[in-house]
């Protein structure tokens, strides 16, 4: 009988091998939603913490009849290499999409990539060296922050309100930077339906960011993965669209409008930027996955996709709706959420004396997982907030799921009650449902009740 060596101690392992570990890897990060992975798998627990589209709702005789064409008709070439750029058959999916969102695009300025995450990857690899500057959101991208720091970037995080990233404090700040002799390599930014916040950038900000791209010749990187995911409002154009494709690069997924399972992400970009990105990419992976590109390019040609889209539209309605009834029932008054107008997300700011990584620690004893909102910064802030994912589960357990946290915040409260003897907020008077279309403004802001002690800095504040 062979028996197993011993386990190594994580001690000896560590000095073993760190001298042997690049630099990098002192600043690497890990993803907030990663780590959450392995616990939320459990089926005993409400996850409200990734983003993830409910694959369930894909109809399974749809999948077997799309992998039986591809079985029949491609076989050879869906087990075979591809090109690098992806297929010809595919960058025309990609085509429709994005004129589905008023882009016109030529389908040879496209790179396919193995989902979204690796465009992020790809264009930090073409442009960062280490200590360059990218600007960002705050909060922005959970998964962005550890692609930034493995390529030791500098990130500046730009506040952000209803109406998306303050304009005028990114103006401040490029100007910050020009005095310090230091030029940002890209913009970062979710404009429509930002993860995590939940907002979408304006119309005037929009055009006024291009302006500044344009004058300060500046790449800007559009992250788009929610677009098509919208249950109020009129879409606003994209940034790509605004610029003219000379200093946008565009970044679009069919994770969220068929499913992450294929990771078939792509970029649109100037020539230039993409041929050095296509580089990078040979070096990462050759070629992204050729039997999930066919079964793109057979999905498309056995239906209109617009079709399932929109299922997923009134399904994810619901429940967004579901889980801002939630919230109003179960959270504090002192705290204060988005109320989105598409995508995936929720962002909830609580008061500022409870921390959410220490609140999920107490939430999964109750079986509930949400992200800390620290995983959205780089600098420490969001202490006190967390974003909520309202696609991956029922309306059931989304109810439930926002009613375990919220009794886990009640404790708190309490407990911060009994220590500093501040009473509890009065609870929210009843009021009669509002019309769809007033009652989902971008941000509801609701009063926060500070210690006593910082009275005079909340009044500031307001």
């Amino acid at each position: 009988m062979t028996r197993r060596p011993p386990p190594r101690s994580t001690v000896r392992d560590l000095e073993r091998y760190a001298g042997l570990f690049a630099e990098r890897t002192k600043v690497m990060r890990s993803s907030a939603m990663r780590d959450l992975m392995a616990l939320t798998e459990r089926g005993d627990v409400i996850s409200l913490a990734g983003g993830m589209p409910d694959t369930s709702t894909f109809p399974p005789g749809t999948y077997a009849s799309i992998m039986a064409d591809v079985a029949e008709h491609s076989t050879a070439a869906a087990l075979q290499y591809g090109p690098t750029e992806g297929m010809a058959s595919v960058r025309r999916c990609i085509a429709q999409v994005m004129e589905a969102e008023g882009m016109a695009i030529d389908e040879e300025e496209l790179l396919i990539t193995t989902g979204g995450q690796q465009v992020i990857d790809l264009v930090c690899k073409t442009l960062i060296d280490p200590g360059d500057v990218i600007v960002a959101e705050a909060p922005t991208y959970p998964g962005a922050v550890p692609t930034f720091c493995s390529y030791q970037a500098d990130v500046v995080q730009i506040s952000m309100d209803a109406d998306g990233m303050r304009i005028d404090e990114l103006e401040e700040t490029l100007d910050r930077l020009e005095r310090e002799g230091r030029r940002p390599k890209f913009i970062y930014t979710i404009p429509t339906f930002q993860n995590p916040a939940g907002v979408t950038m304006s119309l005037p900000r929009r055009e006024r960011l291009i302006r500044i791209a344009h004058e300060r010749e500046l790449l800007v990187l559009e992250d788009n993965p929610y677009g098509m995911l919208r249950y109020e409002g009129e879409p606003l154009p994209t940034l790509y669209t605004l610029d003219g494709g000379e200093f946008v690069i565009y970044l679009g997924t069919f994770s969220k409008i068929l499913s992450p399972g294929v990771r078939l992400g792509w970029a649109a970009a100037p020539r230039p930027v993409l041929q050095k990105m296509n580089l990078g990419k040979q070096a990462a992976d050759l070629c992204t996955s050729t039997m999930t590109q066919h079964f793109v390019a057979a999905y498309f040609a056995a239906g209109d996709w617009r079709d399932y889209v929109a299922s997923l539209v009134d399904v994810y309605r619901r429940r967004r709706d579901v889980m801002l009834a939630s919230l109003e029932a179960h959270f504090p008054r002192e705290a204060e959420w988005t109320r989105p107008q598409g995508g995936l997300f929720i962002w909830a700011t609580l008061p500022d004396y409870i921390d959410t990584t220490d609140l999920l620690a107490r939430a999964m004893r109750e079986k509930v997982a949400f992200v800390p909102g620290r995983g959205a910064y780089l600098d420490g802030r969001g202490g006190s907030s967390m974003r909520l994912n309202f696609s991956g589960n029922g309306e059931e357990a989304i109810a439930e799921g926002v009613r375990r946290i919220g009794a886990v915040i009640g404790e708190q409260v309490a407990l911060y009650g009994t220590l500093t003897g501040a009473r509890p907020a009065a609870p929210l008077p009843a009021v009669e449902p509002r019309p769809a279309a007033e009652a989902l403004a971008d941000v509801l802001q609701l009063p926060r009740r500070q210690a006593p002690s910082r009275q005079d800095r909340a009044e500031t504040d307001r």
